[in-house]
């Protein structure tokens, strides 16, 4: 079998795959592309993991699961492709970076440029129904991701990790807020935003913390023009 995961994501997540929960979940997936429509295609499952290696991630932001419309969701929480019109999830993050940053909101939801800087874009569920949020939950990718994170966590080097809503919190409980930075709030959804989300300044805290660790800082105005995406190989075996 071909190695999925070509940077050093493979010592970490490959021994995860051998598992009988792991296995468990290829054959449900292998199934479900069978017989459904599922997204994101099966070769940007892991799009997160191959943008943004594990030494380079200085910030995770944690999604709950992809988004379950045609063509949005290629493998990075929050993000759609080239050519969608941009989610009101995403609008509201737009609203918040340019209140924050003053980063003028771009037309388009492609978050590759964040990607490629160290922010690994993660959900905590990786794929989903047409049409069905979260009906992919339960099936195993919780564990897989729970990994992930954990092995983060145990970094010598400071990660922000940014948590909007009840679940990316929960998903934090083991996360060592002594050593990382730990950014809470409401979710961007337009149903909480004002909740606590609006005015949470998750960027130029971010950055604060970083450069107060000596670390390069996220750029985190996004180019006009989204990054041409780049053909992926990985499968989901």
């Amino acid at each position: 079998m071909k190695p999925i995961f070509e940077n050093d994501w493979a010592d970490i997540l490959h021994p995860e795959m051998q598992k009988p929960y792991y296995l468990e979940l290829r054959r449900k997936l292998a199934d479900e592309y069978r017989s459904r429509t599922v997204y994101p295609d099966m070769y940007r499952i892991f799009s997160a993991f191959h943008l943004t290696s594990f030494a380079d991630t200085r910030v995770v932001i944690l999604g709950q699961d992809p988004y379950h419309g045609p063509n949005q969701a290629h493998g990075l929480s929050f993000s759609v492709q080239p050519g969608i019109q941009v989610p009101p999830s995403l609008d509201n993050i737009y609203r918040e970076l340019q209140d924050d940053l003053g980063c003028q909101p771009v037309r388009h939801g492609f978050l590759e440029h964040w990607a490629k800087q160290g922010v690994l874009l993660l959900n905590n569920v990786l794929t989903v129904r047409r049409g069905a949020a979260a009906s992919h939950q339960g099936m195993g990718w919780e564990a897989f991701t729970d990994a992930a994170i954990a092995a983060i966590n145990e970094c010598e080097t400071p990660v922000v990790f940014i948590l909007w809503g009840r679940s990316a919190q929960e998903k934090g409980s083991f996360i060592d807020g002594t050593r990382h930075l730990i950014l809470k709030s409401a979710h961007p959804s337009p149903r909480s935003a004002d909740r606590g989300f609006f005015g949470s300044r998750p960027f130029s805290r971010t950055n604060a913390f970083l450069r107060e660790k000596g670390l390069s800082e996220i750029n985190w105005c996004l180019p006009e023009s989204p990054e041409g995406l780049k053909e992926e190989g990985e499968t989901t075996t």
